[in-house]
């Protein structure tokens, strides 16, 4: 699997099975295409935990092969979101109140929403106008939602998860741009 899609430890995952859900999308513009309900922990966000980071991801995958990953039970691995490069598309995988798979930190896990970026880290081409704009307008929503400020030490990178080995989004992921987009959504 590629580099963005992080694993939980097995430990935590014990017993944490979900249920089905009603196709409801959190976020208006998004597409409901669910995750496996054994890739995701169910819960009552933020009563159960409070929401206090957006954690962008690049999924090291095509757009449709980050879904597959996501609805095949094996993988234990799932976000909240997947956006498309081609055209900001953005697809809704677990629903916000859940606890989705993507940190590899349990505590970030249940404190976050994760947004997958459709691309590689070393291939800027994937990081377009679109995908820019649309996931920026997704991450204000969510921020204005939950009272997330819109800054870079609420809005952090997969790297900058605590015991994350990952690189995404990568050196070539635009901070300033993306910042700037949430706040001017």
């Amino acid at each position: 699997m590629g580099a963005a899609l992080a694993t939980v430890p097995s430990a935590l995952l014990a017993g944490a099975r979900a249920e089905a859900r009603p196709q409801v999308v959190d976020y208006p513009s998004a597409e409901w295409q669910p995750a496996s309900t054994s890739n995701y922990t169910p819960s009552n966000r933020p009563t159960a935990y409070p929401l206090d980071y957006v954690v962008v991801h690049v999924t090291q995958e095509t757009y449709a092969d980050t879904l597959s990953i996501f609805r095949d039970p094996r993988s234990q691995v799932s976000a909240h979101y997947v956006v498309r490069s081609s055209d900001g598309h953005v697809a809704q995988c677990v629903r916000e109140a859940d606890v989705a798979w993507h940190a590899g930190n349990w505590d970030y896990n249940t404190r976050s929403i994760g947004i997958e970026h459709e691309g590689w880290v070393d291939r800027p081409a994937y990081f377009t106008d679109a995908l820019y704009e649309q996931s920026a307008r997704l991450t204000a929503a969510i921020c204005t939602t939950y009272g997330i400020p819109k800054d870079r030490a609420h809005i952090i990178g997969h790297h900058e998860v605590p015991g994350s080995d990952h690189t995404d989004p990568g050196p070539l992921w635009d901070w300033s741009r993306y910042i700037r987009l949430v706040n001017f959504a």
